[in-house]
């Protein structure tokens, strides 16, 4: 009798009405169907604490608010670079071990420089032929996207996306189903032979539209009245670079991009705040056309937003441009978390959100407030250790090349004239500490032959690959920079450069904030834990406790 009421009283129920309680229909899938890795070029941690009351309620703040917060992430090693930090996030390791050392690097044998992602054994897949010739071939540890790939047998997807080639590349991997970058010749997204024969048609059809040229004919003008950007230094300050000799608002893109030429100059697309919403819009519709997160099988999208950097470079990190783009990218955040909302679920989605990088202060900007810094000259250093090595023996190019802050020096000049490898480098090294704004010189030998467990020399050893390196890594005083012509730079393991934000959101995660020391290699595993995939080959760190401990 009991069972018969229970049947009519089912039967006679509102279909509005549900059978099942809503909390059993929200509950997350024992792995998330989609997982968003964002990473913002260049994005120190104090911008977060900066720009908060300017930012509005469904973006950064959303994702903070709603998230895991680690406010003590930073990268362990000396040489934070664009590329080296894209790599350590994917493989979850050192330089040391992914051997994605600098943005380039000397190759001894072929006696030239070599970029991160260069690879003449391949073609462009779109875009124009010498922009194509990338591939991640020097990458040489596994990539997050390269295990979830082998573990469930080439059925999960996984795509890179970035304006600069080595973002979307070093981010997706060798396994990838594409990586695509933007040509700015062409104005358009492209690949290479490593990932696909040809473009696929929704690529295609997007790169008709010529979003570029659109959004080129705009001007760049601050989101909010001027006045309103009191965390930023004024707009008619000295210590920018600016773009198409100008360094305050507004910017006429139509007019800079095609100066001194009768083409348009794509590539300043990505030096303004629209090279991120044009990179959002093609994440977007990857997502619907490739069908992410749709089916059993995980899958992962990395979206790298790199105009950030590129500002940062061209007007320092207290600009007003700076925080302009950055409340613009706020925007462009909270649609794309929208949008994954709908499309996806949050739910059944993961995303974390990070940055490659921190940046320094501009040190013409610290000489006005009489704070210690400068732009070393290295190529003038180099000269000058020429010099002193002809001195000492004799007249030869005793210095192979330099790039950035190594030193290669000529060893087969150095073997045929029966001089010690060590004591060569020895004498470079107590030369250069000599140059003001040289804080350590350290030599290959010394690296080689000891085990640093803390310190500077530690994290100078993570970044030192024995194939790949130098004979002598210079690591600057805080305040300096290299000069090559940017407002600021990174390339230190000072706290400026390497402590970045680091967030995760959606799916399982916790509404908490995890304040403990926590190493960016350790954000791959944790991903790797929490999907129960194989780590990538070159990890060594472990899993965040206040992840997945909850």
């Amino acid at each position: 009798m009991l069972r018969r009421i229970i049947s009519v009283l089912v039967f006679c129920l509102p279909p509005f009405i549900p059978l099942f309680s809503q909390s059993s229909l929200t509950v997350p899938p024992e792995r998330p169907k989609l997982i968003v890795g964002i990473v913002v070029d260049q994005m120190r941690y104090d911008y977060i604490y900066r720009y908060w009351d300017k930012f509005g309620e469904r973006g950064f703040r959303r994702l903070i608010d709603e998230g895991t917060f680690c406010k003590n992430a930073r990268f362990g090693y000396l040489n934070t670079y664009s590329a080296t930090g894209y790599a350590t996030i994917s493989t979850g390791s050192m330089p040391a071990s992914h051997g994605i050392i600098a943005d380039e690097w000397y190759k001894r044998l072929q006696k030239e420089k070599i970029y991160c992602t260069q690879d003449e054994g391949v073609k462009a897949v779109g875009g124009s032929y010498e922009n194509g010739m990338h591939s991640p071939v020097h990458l040489i540890a596994t990539t997050l996207g390269d295990e979830l790939r082998m573990y469930f047998n080439m059925r999960s997807k996984v795509f890179g996306v970035g304006m600069k080639e080595h973002a979307a590349i070093l981010s997706a991997g060798h396994t990838a189903n594409a990586a695509y970058w933007f040509d700015a010749s062409t104005g358009t997204w492209m690949s290479s032979t490593w990932y696909l024969d040809s473009l696929p048609q929704w690529v295609r059809e997007f790169n008709e539209k010529e979003f570029p040229s659109l959004y080129l004919e705009r001007k760049w003008e601050p989101l909010y009245p001027v006045e309103s950007y009191a965390e930023s230094l004024p707009d008619s300050c000295g210590y920018e670079t600016g773009l198409g000799g100008r360094h305050v608002f507004p910017y006429d893109l139509d007019r800079i991009s095609r100066v001194r030429r009768r083409e348009r100059d794509y590539g300043l697309l990505g030096c303004v705040p629209f090279g991120n919403t044009y990179t959002k819009d093609f994440a977007v519709s990857l997502i619907v056309s490739e069908q992410l997160g749709e089916d059993e099988f995980p899958d992962l999208l990395t979206v790298a937003f790199n105009s950030p950097g590129e500002v940062g470079k061209l007007f320092g990190p207290n600009s007003m441009e700076m925080q302009d783009i950055y409340l613009r990218l706020d925007r462009d955040l909270e649609h794309f978390l929208e949008f994954l909302d709908r499309q996806v679920g949050k739910k059944n989605v993961l995303v974390y959100l990070t940055s490659n990088h921190g940046v320094s202060a501009s040190p013409a900007y610290l000489e006005t407030l009489r704070i210690p810094g400068g732009f070393f000259n290295l190529n003038g250093a180099v000269t000058l250790l020429r010099a002193y090595l002809n001195v000492i023996y004799g007249n030869g190019n005793w210095v192979d090349a330099v790039v950035d802050q190594q030193i290669f020096l000529n060893r087969q000049l150095i073997e045929d004239s029966k001089i010690s490898l060590e004591e060569v480098q020895n004498r470079v090294a107590r030369f250069m500490v000599q140059i003001s704004g040289v804080a350590r010189a350290v030599t290959s030998t010394t690296l080689e032959s000891n085990y640093f467990g803390s310190g500077m020399l530690q994290r100078i050893q993570n970044g030192y690959n024995q194939k790949r390196s130098g004979d002598v890594i210079l690591s600057l005083e805080p305040g300096w920079i290299f000069r090559n012509g940017d407002v600021s730079r990174n390339s230190t393991a000072y706290r400026y450069d390497s402590h970045v934000p680091l967030v995760w959101y959606g799916w399982k995660i916790p509404r908490t904030v995890i304040s403990e020391p926590v190493d960016m290699t350790g954000l791959s595993s944790t991903v790797a834990f929490l999907m129960n995939i194989s780590y990538p080959n070159g990890n060594m760190e472990e899993p965040l406790p206040g992840l997945i401990s909850r």
